[in-house]
């Protein structure tokens, strides 16, 4: 996600940057990790719009913040490239500019330039100390590249900075989860519910952790909640698989398991969940 001054991405934002809680992070193996995924423009007003900042640009064509918000424009509808060259003159122009340094990493780590990325957000962090997004974005990525300890300093600073931020509390709890700390990822994610209760993701992120405890009631419930915002979500019913499989309910976790398959057939989760029903396996080996 991008920012500033732009719609939110799916599924939550912050006011000046938008940052990934789109798509929980699994703690099942061999699963994509899909972190700051930008929102589709299923309407169209991002080329609109696109049309519109060029506008703005060429009348101020020395303003920084509106090239920032022309790449994050750019970047809503999946044109990456021309997003990057908007951020990049962006801190040609203000050599300072945090945000647009923390939006072009994210761009970045759209496009897989990962080293790329983590250099943006070093200097979006170094143009401004107190710039509580590039914290949460270079978190997030430290958190996928294992470096748990540095991803925990860098959200346990977004937190202080942006106390009331959802993303911040929702990154860290995917930390918590991914080094099978369960019960401090419950809490966290009960926090981001308590300040968003209207997206998917932090539901589903719970319930996992919430299989993981064993309240395999309450996790149905999350996952029934991820659902209700968004019924497409293969990881979801996958999971909501497992929550039914383990509480030995069969006949609810195959027809989960069918749904999730439906959607993803090469999800993974639902294909190893359909596999043990009808071959027999354990689960354990779904959580580290």
């Amino acid at each position: 996600m991008f920012a500033p001054s732009i719609r939110r991405f799916a599924p939550l934002s912050l006011t000046l940057v938008a940052l990934g809680l789109a798509g929980c992070e699994t703690t099942s193996r061999g699963v994509a990790q899909r972190i700051a995924v930008v929102e589709e423009d299923t309407q169209g007003t991002s080329k609109v719009n696109i049309a519109s900042l060029s506008s703005v640009i060429e009348r101020n064509p020395n303003d920084p913040s509106a090239y920032n918000t022309r790449g994050a424009a750019y970047a809503r509808v999946g044109n990456y490239s021309s997003a990057i060259a908007d951020f990049t003159k962006a801190v040609q122009i203000d050599p300072n500019y945090a945000p647009a340094y923390t939006n072009r990493a994210l761009a970045l780590r759209q496009t897989n330039r990962n080293d790329q990325a983590l250099a943006d957000f070093t200097r979006a962090i170094q143009a401004d100390p107190n710039y509580g997004p590039a914290y949460i974005g270079r978190g997030n990525l430290l958190r996928v590249q294992n470096q748990y300890q540095e991803a925990l300093n860098d959200l346990s600073v977004a937190i202080r900075l942006l106390p009331e931020s959802a993303e911040a509390l929702h990154a860290r709890g995917l930390l918590y989860q991914r080094q099978g700390q369960h019960a401090q990822a419950i809490l966290d994610f009960d926090a981001t519910i308590d300040r968003n209760p209207f997206v998917g993701a932090p539901y589903a992120a719970r319930g996992q952790s919430l299989v993981a405890t064993g309240e395999f009631d309450k996790a149905i419930e999350d996952f029934n909640a991820a659902l209700n915002v968004n019924a497409q979500d293969a990881d979801s019913w996958a999971w909501r698989g497992v929550a039914f499989e383990r509480k030995g309910d069969r006949q609810q976790a195959v027809e989960s398991y069918q749904r999730a398959l439906a959607i993803d057939n090469a999800n993974a989760t639902a294909r190893q969940g359909q596999s043990r029903l009808q071959g027999g396996g354990g689960v354990a080996g779904l959580f580290r």
